[in-house]
């Protein structure tokens, strides 16, 4: 499967089987899996992770893609619109979800922007205009300033029930 989106910087695909081992390192990586939750990365949670993206692509007709640099092969993040179920009710239940990661060896170069304007314009052409959510961890600033950059604007607060970091919601209308 080829290319999907293409900016000036970046190809963007959904993800494929051999992407595994690529995903396990993005998500694996310190700094970048910090604000990816409590759990340190497993290449059985990766595994977990690419079936719901995937998952997401086959039912839904939309997901995250894997983004990686134009011409190169390895994976610099993930970005995209996917469907999710958060069971903590507050609008994250079953509903379009926005998510970007990007690789933090490669933060501060506008990567995450280009991708997430690039997959929500193809979102809305595809899909139509319609309410997307996002969470981000209380703190992760930059991720804040992005997400109110690309339009989405807080509307709630999630304190998960083991008493980690607070999440922000998010929304696009």
């Amino acid at each position: 499967m080829g290319c999907v989106i293409q900016t000036d910087r970046l190809e963007m695909y959904r993800p494929r089987a051999d992407d595994l081992e690529g995903l396990f390192t993005l998500w694996a990586h310190p700094e970048t899996g910090r604000f990816l939750g409590p759990t340190e990365a497993s290449m059985a949670d990766s595994f977990d992770r690419l079936l719901r993206n995937a998952g997401s692509w086959s039912l839904y007709g939309y997901g995250t893609f894997v983004v990686r640099l134009k011409g190169q092969q390895g994976i610099l993040g993930t970005c995209g619109i996917f469907r999710s179920y958060r069971e903590f009710g507050k609008g994250l239940d079953d509903v379009p979800e926005a998510g970007w990661i990007i690789n933090a060896d490669d933060w501060g170069k506008g990567y995450a922007r280009e991708a997430m304007e690039a997959a929500l314009a193809w979102f809305d052409a595809e899909h139509g205009l319609q309410r997307i959510a996002c969470m981000i961890e209380e703190g992760h600033a930059v991720s804040e300033r992005l997400a109110l950059s690309l339009g989405f604007a807080a509307y709630g607060r999630h304190v998960p029930e083991d008493k980690t970091t607070p999440l922000i919601l998010y929304e696009r209308v």
